[in-house]
């Protein structure tokens, strides 16, 4: 049976706790919004074009509506044009990623001294992950990366939100719903993980999408923070049996 999750070679000195971390990459764990995601739009745009033979205005357009409606416009290409989900990644990030990662400072030392399990759970590819992690120097923080790629379940990708693939982590990390925190700047992926009883800490960037109609905290929000550095300097983070 394939996993959701796939391993990486931790050597996390993180103090040791019950909790367990699930943090979304882009705009998250780093601002994505400063350089990389207008290299993203620009190679999958083209991606879509070069798949379907649009114009790049049909082709931003069709990937638009795609993200929108399914998390994902590799899932809108495979499902509705029979494009290879695996291939129109690797097209679809082809770019100097490393140019373009943002330094997020003193983030390993607060990672390093955050207590509990990390993993990284994103909508991107996992090579793309990876690359990032690796040039922010936090990698070896996380025990893991569960990226597209491995959101396949029963033959179908289910990308955040999806209640099934939240389900899916829950079961694979063997871990009570009330221990794990999700961290992420996309509320409606917070909003999944709460009615399974997560924990859910809101990193709010100006620069994702929709993040501007609604600048409050929900009821399902249990922290919100402007930056990964604040959260990871809170009581919430630092200190998890008081919260």
């Amino acid at each position: 049976m394939s996993t959701l999750i796939k391993r990486i070679s931790s050597k996390n000195h993180a103090p040791i706790s019950d909790r367990v971390w699930l943090f979304d990459l882009d705009n998250t764990i780093h601002d994505a919004s400063h350089a990389i995601f207008d290299q993203i739009n620009n190679s999958m745009t083209r991606a879509v074009m070069n798949a379907l033979k649009l114009s790049f205005e049909q082709a931003t357009q069709l990937r638009q509506r795609y993200w929108e409606k399914y998390g994902a416009t590799m899932i809108g290409m495979h499902k509705h044009h029979g494009v290879n989900a695996l291939k129109f990644l690797h097209a679809s990030h082809h770019f100097d990623v490393a140019k373009y990662v943002k330094h997020q400072p003193r983030l390993r030392y607060l990672l390093n001294n955050t207590p509990g399990k990390k993993y990284v759970v994103t909508n991107a590819p996992y090579d793309y992950a990876l690359t990032v992690l690796e040039t922010l120097g936090v990698k070896e923080c996380f025990e893991g990366i569960c990226a597209i790629d491995h959101m396949c379940i029963h033959g179908h990708y289910r990308p955040k939100p999806s209640m099934k693939l939240m389900r899916g982590l829950l079961k694979e990390l063997n871990c009570p719903a009330k221990n794990i925190v999700l961290v992420e700047d996309t509320l409606k992926n917070l909003k999944v993980a709460k009615q399974l009883g997560m924990q859910c800490a809101h990193i709010f960037n100006i620069g994702t999408p929709f993040s501007a109609i609604y600048d409050g905290r929900p009821s399902y929000v249990d922290i919100k923070k402007h930056s990964i550095q604040a959260l990871l300097l809170s009581d919430f983070a630092r200190y998890p049996s008081s919260c």
